[in-house]
């Protein structure tokens, strides 16, 4: 049987797996515990009371983060027309084309980390959804991602807009940010995302919505937040 480290007996002797945390005793004990070697990204996880084979069940949307995700994030844009594409290229998108790029990602290439499409685009965009869908980069309107104003999109998306999508498990893991965010700036953020996941509750999904939540770092623990004192706060 593997033998815990030194690290991870000491980060388990802080935290009580039985308890609920409040949302700034969660930032402080992760920022305490976050000791890896390395910047480590913070996360909430979320596990709903939808069925997500339903598709009116599907929890899907995207939140502008107040801080950012402490990540530079990596936009490609597919669009034709000349001043669409300027505008993509001046947002600080990496990549910004029609069917030159479809055929870039359909040779293989994935090295982005969001997606946004003109509208008159999405006829050969729709063709790559074997590529970008696992990936969770497919366009999309409610997302904000297909749109005209392609710029706007790409610019929001830089300065900390992220997508969220229920998985086929009804999970959902959202990005809050670095261990090295101050606690203000993490409550902040996860602010941000507990509205926008309680917001997003189907009107088709009956009984408990949210039944639980946690927050965690890369390489730290998870801590349990109290389900029903979020949703009543945020609903």
């Amino acid at each position: 049987m593997p033998v815990a480290s030194k690290r991870v007996r000491a980060i388990r002797a802080k935290v009580d797996i039985t308890k609920t945390y409040t949302l700034s005793e969660c930032t402080t004990i992760i920022k305490e515990n976050a000791t890896a070697k390395f910047n480590e990204t913070v996360e909430l996880a979320f596990l709903l009371g939808v069925d997500p084979r339903h598709a009116d069940q599907m929890v899907r949307g995207s939140v502008s983060l107040p801080h950012g995700t402490g990540k530079e994030v990596r936009v490609v844009v597919f669009c034709k027309q000349e001043e669409q594409i300027a505008a993509a290229l001046a947002a600080g998108a990496v990549e910004a084309g029609a069917e030159d790029l479809v055929t870039k990602i359909t040779g293989g290439w994935t090295d982005f980390d969001a997606a946004v499409a003109a509208p008159d685009m999405m006829g050969q965009v729709g063709r790559l959804g074997k590529i970008l869908g696992p990936r969770g980069l497919m366009p999309s309107p409610k997302a904000g991602t297909v749109t005209p104003n392609v710029g706007d999109a790409v610019s929001e998306i830089r300065k900390g807009k992220i997508e969220f999508r229920v998985d086929k498990n009804a999970n959902i893991h959202v990005p809050v940010g670095k261990a090295s965010f101050t606690n203000e700036q993490l409550e902040q953020n996860a602010t941000s995302v507990l509205a926008a996941i309680i917001k997003a509750r189907p009107s088709s999904c009956k009984g408990t919505y949210l039944k639980s939540c946690a927050m965690s770092s890369t390489m730290g623990p998870g801590l349990k937040m109290d389900a029903a004192s979020i949703t009543a706060q945020y609903r």
